[in-house]
């Protein structure tokens, strides 16, 4: 998904959601400004060298757990979103690339960024404050935003980490990939903020985000070039 067939999702997401697209291009300049600042980002072409023909993308959904417990991931590239990253080091695997705004629990996603996990951090609007707290701890970045892109912050499609990290896999190069833990139902998992302690119902907001990236996931399946598959246990 290129620029100009985001953005009638991304006008649309704004106004429905409430949020400032001058925000959103003041958070992906700061991001730019502190990849160069670090000098330890990557680039689209570094990461696609990272991301094999058959991808497994994470989501925090309630049936995230049972499904770590019972399938074998060994045969593809693992992508973990956001809060799904906690869970995946809970069971032992150590996600290849881990796609997030900042907003999962930031002491498994530096372990796990520590331990060689490539990093694709977004920014938005509401996100600078823990740009400017996390970038500079983190190595290995390719930044993302939801605006215009940049030289070196990309624009792949997508709005929630989840359907984000499907569209960044289906742009690199990924050509099956399956979806793990994404239920879009009444019920958030647990992973989805740090300050859950179980899965919660689901909040208003959150019920208009999975409805979006629903929509966007059922434009990629029919518009893209890889095959979309949900996981259920």
């Amino acid at each position: 998904m290129n620029w100009e067939q985001w953005k009638p999702f991304y006008l649309r997401i704004v106004r429905e959601m409430g949020y400032s697209i001058e925000q959103d291009r003041k958070s992906a300049e700061l991001l730019r400004a502190l990849l160069l600042e670090g000098d330890d980002y990557i680039t689209r072409e570094e990461l696609e060298a990272v991301i094999g023909k058959k991808a497994y993308v994470f989501g925090a959904g309630p049936s995230l757990e049972d499904a770590l417990k019972r399938f074998d991931f060994s045969d593809g590239t693992l992508i973990a979103a956001d809060g799904a990253t906690s869970a995946l080091l809970d069971a032992g695997l150590l996600p290849d690339v881990i796609v997030t705004d900042l907003d999962g629990r930031i002491s498994d996603i530096k372990i796990a960024n520590d331990k060689g996990s490539f990093m694709v951090v977004h920014a938005h609007g509401d996100n600078m404050d823990k740009l400017v707290s996390y970038v500079p701890f983190l190595s290995r970045i390719l930044g993302t935003c939801q605006t215009e892109p940049l030289d070196i912050v990309y624009n792949f499609g997508g709005f929630t980490d989840g359907d984000r990290a499907v569209f960044l896999a289906e742009a690199l190069g990924a050509r099956d990939i399956i979806m793990v833990g994404f239920d879009f139902g009444d019920v958030v998992g647990k992973w989805s903020k740090p300050g859950l302690k179980d899965h919660s119902p689901v909040w208003e907001s959150k019920r208009k985000k999975f409805a979006f990236a629903r929509e966007l996931l059922n434009w990629l399946e029919k518009n893209g070039r890889a095959r979309l598959r949900y996981l259920h246990p």
